[in-house]
């Protein structure tokens, strides 16, 4: 069976289906846990958000961040490595009359999906962070299989600098978390995409309601969007998504095997959408 599907499909609810996935709690008694234990993280905390609270730690941030994101992506990028190749497998079958593959990836950072493009494909990246772009240039020299237009610096939500219906494909992994507005986002993906394009996709999402992983993400939130750039652990992405104007959808929930001191991040969502 594919990876995809085999590795915890979000239909299968039974105790076989869900695996290892955490049991229901007790909504009442989450509630009072989320309370205190969002307070404890916050006093732990407590440095980073008078630094952010006199304007001092976002700047920061968007110094630290990429580095750290570097980091992190050489260290457990390959544990993704086999979603990500399903995942792109189709994405010549969006290439244009030509032959061609126009792509924009949005939210680039230091360009981890390059791997998985095909030879040949014309790419846009794009990411409204511009500390990321010593590692976009290095990994851009590594992945010389691919033809690159210029680097664009603009937030997810406005890319006019991109024309309208001028790609065929629209790439975003691991940003839709961090953006002001998924909405916009995916308005702008619309705008940008040529009838019968696709947009590609894996996200980190919410956890199951009243479940282990739900209460452990609703606790961290607070510190954990200011420490990671913006990001939100609790994002029901999926029906953003579904409630976009695409023809079609194909996605699926996943139990990701990242590392047990994140497993706030397990949950995801993986596909494509086609306009």
């Amino acid at each position: 069976r594919p990876i995809l599907d085999a590795l915890c499909p979000a239909s299968d609810t039974s105790a076989q289906g869900r695996g290892s996935q955490p049991r229901p709690l007790v909504p009442a008694a989450m509630g009072l846990l989320i309370a205190i234990l969002q307070l404890c993280g916050w006093l732990l905390a407590l440095p980073m958000h008078i630094l952010n609270v006199l304007g001092l730690w976002k700047p920061l941030s968007k110094r630290l961040f990429p580095h750290l994101m570097y980091r992190i992506s050489k260290k457990y990028g390959p544990r993704l490595h086999a979603y990500k190749k399903e995942l792109f497998g189709p994405i010549l079958e969006f290439a244009g009359p030509s032959g061609d593959l126009r792509l924009l990836e949005i939210g680039t950072g230091s360009g981890t999906n390059f791997q998985f493009y095909p030879r040949g494909s014309k790419v846009t990246c794009s990411d409204y962070n511009i500390h990321f772009q010593q590692y976009l240039i290095q990994s851009q020299a590594e992945n010389d299989h691919l033809q690159y237009e210029p680097n664009v610096v603009a937030p997810a939500e406005d890319l006019s600098v991109v024309d309208s219906a001028s790609v065929d494909v629209v790439v975003c992994t691991y940003v839709l978390c961090s953006v002001n507005s998924v909405e916009a986002v995916l308005k702008e993906v619309l705008r940008v995409l040529r009838p019968g394009g696709a947009f590609f996709f894996i996200e980190h999402v919410s956890a199951d309601l009243s479940t282990w992983n739900y209460l452990m993400q609703q606790i961290c939130e607070p510190t954990w969007h200011c420490l990671f750039d913006g990001c939100h652990l609790n994002r029901e992405i999926w029906k953003d998504l579904e409630r976009a104007n695409f023809s079609e959808v194909k996605l699926q929930h996943i139990w990701a095997p990242v590392h047990p001191a994140v497993c706030v991040l397990r949950p995801h969502i993986c596909g494509y959408a086609v306009k």
